[in-house]
């Protein structure tokens, strides 16, 4: 018995005349050559959608996105190996129809239509939407960090900048020193140790005067930080790494399929603020009157829960646990109950604590509650360990996190569900995709990346829910009728 055997390299071979026949009816590749060209690309706004009267002839816009979706969905992502990839990949050449362009063209492509590209996302979360793939009833809203193409010893925050300028002035003042004590040896390398002393103190110099030049600007902008590389990545905290340059991605997901509805890359380091602009733009993009959220506790914010309330987007956010109290083993708010009648709150030892007035914590009011039997009162070590007594504050919209509580109590499922949700897209989109880390710079192309990421996963969930024969039978109605097609069309699912 012998190993298979390869056919000799000198063999003449007839290969079918046709690059058609390499590629099967159920690639992947087919669905994303037929929706690329359902675009409009002048509307979208692509560079050389128009052919300009004059000059070399450019590429087809839309054979440089069918390439950039392709690596995209198969883990390359430079320019460089895109383009390598299109002479040795049968896929590709199927796809681009044997047309090689340069890594400059390929990079300069996704540079220059960073706009565009936001746009194709949300053309295909129109096209899912049309198809019916989005219940639209409920979603689930996180972030993540991804890193950023600026190393940390890039970027340089206010304390940061205070302390190295610190330790030059040190440095500086023990060569200063040392070239003291040169003047006073007689030695054979005065000279050259002298000179090399005198370098170092200008080195130093010349690098503190830099430093405080960024130190001006970071007071200028107002930021707490700067990056070099990238000005508009931050440090931030991770949870592997512990501090690394990033950019934050909120993400929306619909709980149907489990397709990305809306998405943003921003530079704050925390959720906080990003729960009513991600959900008020998914039920805008739904064009529902009621929506259901659903976040982590790092979205727990008053003013935002109040404002999704009043434009009837129905919040499961958990309270985050910050209280001192708690850890302490005292009581907390939550050992005391509120009587609206009356007005007023009673303690865990039966006391009644009035309103004493307003009391303002940055923008928001409260009122804040105390009593006097305060003084007497045998639970007090179990209660405060203010000298005054223990003083309750409610927010003046307080009702609005009553309901929340409520509705958490009734539904704790309706939270469990963001892990379910919102955790698998990031993590398919780092692992599956290696998407962890932006090649492009800046939050435009930054976004424009992204974008390219958020709709390859998209295309990834329903290749995998739907045949490419069941994709293309939809994409081909959904082209006659344009943004009309029934939502009673049925799929073909994948056999098992």
């Amino acid at each position: 018995m012998d190993y298979i055997q390869g056919e000799a390299r000198t063999q003449s071979t007839l290969f079918p005349a046709l690059v058609d026949d390499y590629i099967s009816e159920d690639n992947p590749v087919r669905f994303i050559d037929s929706y690329v060209d359902t675009l409009n690309f002048a509307a979208l706004g692509f560079r050389h959608a128009v052919i300009p009267a004059t000059g070399r002839p450019p590429y087809n816009p839309a054979d440089l996105l069918k390439l950039y979706i392709y690596g995209y969905l198969n883990r390359t992502r430079s320019s460089r190996r895109l383009e390598k990839a299109c002479t040795c990949n049968v896929e590709l050449i199927w796809l681009l129809k044997r047309l090689t362009p340069d890594f400059k063209t390929i990079s300069d492509f996704r540079k220059e239509n960073a706009d565009a590209l936001r746009k194709v996302f949300r053309e295909f979360t129109l096209l899912c939407k049309d198809l019916d793939l989005f219940g639209q009833e409920f979603i689930a809203i996180d972030g993540s960090k991804f890193a950023a193409s600026n190393h940390a010893s890039k970027t340089y925050t206010r304390t940061g900048l205070q302390t190295m300028l610190k330790q030059i002035d040190q440095h500086i003042d023990s060569y200063t020193k040392g070239l003291d004590n040169e003047d006073q040896r007689e030695q054979s390398t005065i000279d050259l140790n002298g000179q090399q002393l005198q370098e170092r103190v200008n080195n130093l110099k010349a690098h503190k005067a830099r430093l405080e030049q960024l130190q001006q600007q970071m007071e200028q902008s107002g930021e707490g930080q700067i990056s070099l590389t990238d000005p508009d990545s931050r440090k931030m905290l991770t949870g592997q790494k512990g501090n690394d340059v990033c950019y934050n991605v909120q993400m929306a997901v619909d709980d149907k399929h489990k397709l990305i509805v809306d998405f943003t890359v921003t530079s704050e380091a925390n959720d906080q603020g990003q729960l009513y602009p991600m959900a008020q733009r998914a039920k805008e993009i739904f064009g529902v009157e009621t929506l259901g959220v659903t976040a982590d506790p790092g979205y727990y914010h008053e003013q935002d829960l109040k404002r999704c309330e009043d434009e009837q987007i129905v919040c499961y956010v958990p309270a985050p646990n910050k209280s001192q109290n708690n850890a302490l083993g005292l009581y907390t708010d939550k050992d005391f109950t509120y009587d609206p009648d009356q007005h007023i709150y009673r303690c865990p030892a039966g006391e009644q604590l009035t309103d004493r007035g307003t009391y303002r914590k940055g923008t928001k009011p409260f009122h804040n509650y105390k009593t006097k039997a305060c003084k007497g009162c045998a639970l007090r070590h179990l209660c405060t360990r203010n000298k005054s007594g223990r003083v309750i504050y409610r927010w003046e919209h307080e009702p609005v996190i009553e309901r929340l509580n409520e509705r958490m109590t009734d539904h704790p499922e309706k939270a469990a569900m963001r892990k379910c949700l919102a955790e698998h897209p990031f993590g398919t989109i780092k692992e599956s995709m290696d998407g962890r880390s932006f090649l492009v710079r800046t939050l435009v192309r930054v976004t424009a990346e992204m974008s390219l990421l958020m709709t390859c996963y998209n295309i990834k969930r329903l290749l995998n829910i739907f045949s490419v024969k069941g994709l293309l039978e939809a994409l081909e109605q959904w082209k006659t009728k344009r943004y009309s097609l029934s939502s009673s069309f049925e799929f073909m699912p994948v056999a098992a």
